[in-house]
């Protein structure tokens, strides 16, 4: 069996380049690189699919954070909290406008505690930013209790999850904004970086259309000093033909997650089986192991790429020393942070691949 790859762009790009090149030159020829229609159809095409009453394109998910907190007037030294255990963006973007990250730990599903996010606010707590990791949503009531009880902005970092649900509700849609990447490892993606916040509140709506573009009401005049976060039209192009794609995208790793359920042994492997209360899209498909290097080694040994989502807490990280954490301050997100492996779950698989690599899985797990 040929290896089997953990993401297959160019195999993405194979099988749609005859239409993907018909967008290409209709992008180029029109001479119009930055805005225009291709932009505006895709923010329609995005609010169409989500239900929201407004999307405004940007050029990354990191930017759809800050943008989003700038929007709601978060201040030098407010608190935002969020979890220890996502991608350093969601963290990074609270300290670069000058706010604090407060960590709040996570459950066994990876996502995070409710009750923690409750032990975690303070006086100075301006909003919460869940993240719903692998695609698979957090406990979005439960938060969205919580930022009412205390009056608390929330914004969803669902870079990871376009297109699912909890408790029929789609992502991005149970806080004030919701903020998505198109990285080209995303389930929608881009053919370079990308991102989107969507929101029913139209004013904040506009200040981010106007923060994108260095805070210009129109070519002379200049509101507020924003900043450079325009997508692309060529991106914009790419992303609105993928996004008519996206549900067949989403089934076929949902498919893919199905045949791993049912065939890894759960007597040796953890990994998050969902109630009807979730509709997960499966950015990753991460389980958690004992031995977990080992069998990365030995998967890899087998042709089987593998990643980590991720191996070093964002509170352990040297550039995290400032925010006053050490270990054992979140002891879930540290044991789990040794023992999670993310396998191959992109759409193209084809199942006997998805078999081959359980039985390798179980074969190490089981210590033949």
């Amino acid at each position: 069996m040929n290896d089997i790859k953990y993401i297959d762009l160019s195999n993405h790009w194979q099988k749609e380049k005859e239409e993907l090149l018909r967008v290409i030159d209709e992008i180029m020829s029109s001479g119009v690189f930055i805005g225009g229609p291709q932009v505006d159809e895709f923010e329609a095409a995005v609010e169409a699919y989500t239900g929201a009453k407004n999307c405004v394109a940007l050029n990354s998910g990191t930017d759809a954070l800050v943008c989003s907190m700038v929007a709601l007037g978060i201040k030098p030294g407010d608190e935002v909290i969020t979890p220890p255990n996502s991608f350093v963006a969601s963290t990074s973007s609270i300290v670069h406008i000058r706010a604090q990250p407060v960590f709040a730990d996570v459950l066994p599903d990876q996502s995070m505690d409710p009750e923690k996010i409750r032990r975690a606010i303070t006086k100075k707590t301006k909003a919460i930013m869940p993240v719903h990791l692998t695609g698979r949503m957090a406990k979005m009531d439960e938060i969205r209790t919580i930022a009412d009880e205390f009056g608390l902005a929330i914004i969803e970092d669902a870079a990871q999850s376009i297109g699912s649900f909890y408790k029929k509700i789609m992502s991005g849609r149970y806080g004030d904004l919701g903020c998505f990447s198109t990285h080209p490892l995303k389930n929608l993606n881009a053919c370079g970086d990308g991102g989107f916040v969507i929101t029913d509140n139209s004013a904040m709506a506009e200040k981010i259309r106007s923060m994108r573009n260095h805070g210009m009401i129109d070519r002379n005049t200049i509101d507020t000093f924003g900043y450079v976060s325009r997508m692309d039209t060529l991106q914009a192009g790419i992303l609105k033909y993928r996004l008519s794609k996206l549900d067949d995208v989403i089934n076929a790793r949902r498919a893919n997650a199905q045949l791993y359920k049912k065939g890894l042994d759960r007597n040796h492997i953890q990994f998050s089986d969902g109630t009807e209360d979730y509709y997960d899209t499966f950015h990753t498909f991460v389980i958690q192991v004992d031995r977990r290097d080992g069998l990365a080694e030995y998967l890899k040994s087998k042709g089987i790429q593998t990643a980590i989502h991720y191996p070093t807490p964002i509170h352990l990280q040297p550039a995290a020393k400032s925010l006053g954490y050490e270990f054992g301050d979140f002891p879930a997100t540290e044991s789990q942070a040794k023992r999670i492996l993310t396998l191959p779950i992109n759409q193209f698989l084809k199942n006997e691949e998805i078999s081959f690599i359980i039985d390798e899985v179980n074969h190490f797990v089981r210590g033949l």
